[in-house]
């Protein structure tokens, strides 16, 4: 094709594409989960005393390249319940690990599976992802699930809603599920 062909064409595409709205052509929904899921998580760390009680142990211990846990590995079975109280009867297990990853400020990269075994769900959820602990919200990808979340997809937006020193935190997980079977 000539120079002045492709020119000419090209000029009339760009005219053309002018009187195109892609508003009318296609029309945007707002995606609504599927299913969703308000979740607390409560972890108690391992102290060397409480072997009854803790459900989260630090199986590697941080390196010496920063003052931010770099390196710190630790594994967790964690109670989930409806609601913030840690004594509440638990409808799931979180259970995985993380590790914290950033040099520079508190950042874990972790990997929860949400383990149901009830009346209400059988099942797993799994997400895995960046944990920008200086944020106040966190959306850590869904990446699967079984049971009765089979091949789920969604997103978790996970906020410490309770922070007491080495020994206890406490996630609420706003778990939205875009992806049901």
């Amino acid at each position: 094709m000539s120079p002045k062909f492709c020119s000419l064409l090209f000029i009339l595409l760009v005219i053309i594409s002018s009187f195109i709205n892609p508003s009318q052509s296609r029309k945007y929904q707002k995606h609504k989960p599927c299913k969703r899921l308000v979740l607390y998580m409560h972890d108690v760390m391992f102290d060397g005393h409480n072997t009854a009680n803790a459900t989260d142990a630090i199986i590697a211990n941080p390196t010496k390249l920063s003052s931010y846990k770099f390196g710190e590995f630790a594994v967790y079975d964690d109670p989930v319940t409806v609601d913030d109280n840690l004594l509440s009867p638990p409808v799931a297990r979180a259970q995985g690990f993380y590790f914290y990853d950033m040099k520079t400020t508190y950042n874990a990269w972790l990997a929860v599976s949400l383990v149901f075994n009830s009346t209400e769900h059988k099942g797993t959820i799994t997400f895995l992802g960046a944990d920008m602990m200086d944020d106040a919200t966190r959306d850590i990808p869904v990446v699967g699930g079984t049971g009765d979340f089979f091949m789920t997809r969604g997103i978790a937006t996970v906020s410490t809603d309770l922070f007491q020193g080495a020994s206890y935190f406490r996630l609420k997980m706003d778990v939205k599920l875009y992806e049901c079977y």
